[in-house]
């Protein structure tokens, strides 16, 4: 018996193994990394550009009150100068020497011609800080066709011109205790010139309007008219002598006030008599403490936020100029916020989406884009001369020829404002309004509500928050514009604020100061642009601190109604 063997067949060879796979490369724009960097580069230059702005405002505007030291400088020709360093600066000759100058303010303009002066350091003999030299603020007087600062050492205080003292020390003992009544008698005077002689001033006027009225409704011949003239020169005589009194009252002051001089010497000999009460303070800088520094920075820092500009608005106060930013604003805001939020409403919740519609949201969007120039010469066609000119046809024909509201003034300012941040309040409240979901409109409905009702109690109380930020914006662009302003009511000085003590003590037809013109005045209409610039940052200043608070107070009431109505999406 044999045994067969199976050949197994011939194994096979192996597989050759599987080539590697080839991983894809992810691009760097893929994965997103080059986006984070780009984005947060752009965030971070915005933010530099910002802060940067603030912080230059806020060095510059925050150390313009500052009290500097005095310098006097003697140079090589002999002159002598005295005043602060504003400037100091390195710069190359033109043989390729480095030297440093500084820009001196001298002021006394009556005596030097010029306001601030280069003094290298080659034409410098000798530099010192006198003790007793003074920076003296003066008020524009008659007798002076320039004020300003005046730089020099007390030569003597004379009254009833005798000279009660003649040393430094003695000098500014005894004016420190007259100067508070010689201001106080100023004071007094410039209350009497502005508001007795105005109500003087303001009976005439009222009591020739009136008889102007009589005679365009009855005729020169009528007796309505004859009496009424009898009782406008009983008026006139009353008036007249009501203004006489004043005036012998401010020329009494004024012979006061003329009686307690301050002889000043200036570095270069020549000497200036100032009354007392033009000078709104003296500093002797040199002598200062820090304590006294401080002293006279917050003293200037009230002047500037509670009295009225001198000195073609280069110094003194902007207090009116504040009121009427503010009060523009808030007149703005209370005229665009309704008709900006009942527009987006008919838009986006009652008027059926079409054509129509889709015209009215592209001219809208368009209109944002408008120059504001364009809409401050509409403001002055439109408002002044159609609307404001119709109004005294009307009503206030007795007032021709001067025009009453058929000029620039608050209202009008305020109105065009309105018109140039319409689009802005129109666009966010209708995003506001889309914000809303369907669902809760629906559950309203269901629940028997009314399309008003709906609209009412929950749309709109969801939708505030976002009509608030919309409200931000307007204010935050109509506070600071410049260019409508100047042809529609703001005026470089306007003491008479809006509103005030005389019926019907709201006068919206009146011209008024803006901030943002006053900053644009300084700059650019000053004769002394060197002088105004630290005003110029200070206003700045001030402007963007009244813009941040009018700000914050919206931002807070947004902030209570997100929190009031906040709720899930059904």
């Amino acid at each position: 018996m044999s045994l067969t063997l199976e050949q197994s067949p011939p194994a096979s060879p192996p597989a050759p193994p599987a080539p590697p796979r080839r991983k894809r490369r992810t691009s760097a724009l893929d994965t997103g990394g080059a986006m984070v960097w780009a984005t947060a580069g752009s965030l971070s230059m915005c933010l530099v550009a910002i802060v940067g702005l603030l912080l230059l405002c806020f060095f510059k505007g925050s150390t313009t009150f500052w009290p500097q030291p005095i310098h006097e400088f003697e140079l090589t020709d002999g002159t002598q100068v005295m005043g602060e360093v504003t400037r100091d600066e390195l710069f190359t000759t033109e043989d390729g020497r480095e030297l440093r100058r500084r820009l001196v303010r001298v002021g006394n303009y009556e005596f030097t011609g010029e306001h601030f002066r280069w003094i290298t350091d080659d034409q410098i003999a000798s530099e010192s800080n006198p003790e007793w030299a003074l920076m003296v603020e003066r008020r524009q007087a008659l007798e002076r066709t320039q004020a300003g600062p005046f730089y020099g050492t007390p030569k003597a205080l004379e009254v009833d011109g005798e000279a009660v003292a003649t040393q430094p020390e003695e000098i500014w003992k005894r004016f420190n205790e007259l100067h508070g009544e010689s201001v106080d008698r100023q004071l007094e005077r410039q209350d009497l010139e502005k508001h007795d002689v105005g109500a003087t001033n303001r009976l005439s006027e009222e009591a020739r309007i009136a008889l102007r009225e009589v005679e365009l409704r009855h005729g020169v011949d009528s007796p309505e008219w004859a009496a009424q003239e009898v009782e406008y020169k009983k008026v006139v005589e009353d008036a007249t002598r009501r203004y006489e009194l004043v005036r012998a009252r401010i020329d009494h002051l004024n012979e006061e006030n003329a009686r307690v001089r301050l002889i000043m010497q200036a570095a270069d000999g020549q000497e200036q008599s100032t009354p007392l009460a033009d000078v709104v303070r003296a500093v002797p800088a040199n002598q200062l403490s820090f304590a006294q520094s401080v002293g006279v920075y917050f003293s200037r820092w009230w002047e500037f936020l509670s009295d009225e500009p001198r000195e073609a608005n280069s110094a003194g106060g902007v207090f009116p100029a504040i009121f009427g930013t503010i009060a523009m604003t808030l007149i703005m805001t209370i005229m665009v916020v309704p008709f900006g939020v009942l527009a987006a409403l008919y838009m986006k919740e009652y008027a059926k989406q079409g054509f129509l519609i889709s015209a009215v949201r592209i001219a809208v969007n368009n209109l944002a884009g408008v120059p504001s120039i364009v809409f401050g010469v509409f403001g002055l066609g439109f408002f002044c001369y159609f609307l404001g000119v119709s109004i005294d046809e009307l009503f206030f024909q007795a007032n021709a020829p001067n025009p009453t509201f058929g000029k620039g003034g608050i209202l009008w300012a305020s109105l065009t404002l309105a018109l140039l941040t319409l689009p802005v309040v129109i666009v966010a409240t209708e995003e506001a309004l889309a914000a809303v979901p369907n669902s809760m409109r629906e559950g309203s409905y269901a629940c028997g509500a009314t399309k008003w009702q709906t609209i009412r109690r929950i749309v709109l109380p969801r939708a505030l928050p976002g009509i608030m930020t919309g409200v931000i914006l307007a204010i935050s662009r109509g506070a600071g514009e410049v260019a409508p302003l100047m042809l529609v009511g703001a005026v470089k000085l306007a003491p008479e604020l809006p509103v005030d003590g005389v019926f019907p003590y709201v006068h919206a037809q009146r011209s008024f100061m803006h901030l943002g013109f006053h900053i644009y005045d300084l700059g650019f209409q000053s004769q002394n642009s060197e002088a105004a610039k630290p005003m110029v940052f200070t206003t700045t200043l001030l402007l963007i601190a009244i813009i941040v608070l009018l700000n914050v107070v919206a931002i807070r009431v947004r902030s209570r109604l997100r929190a009031r109505f906040s709720t899930s999406h059904i």
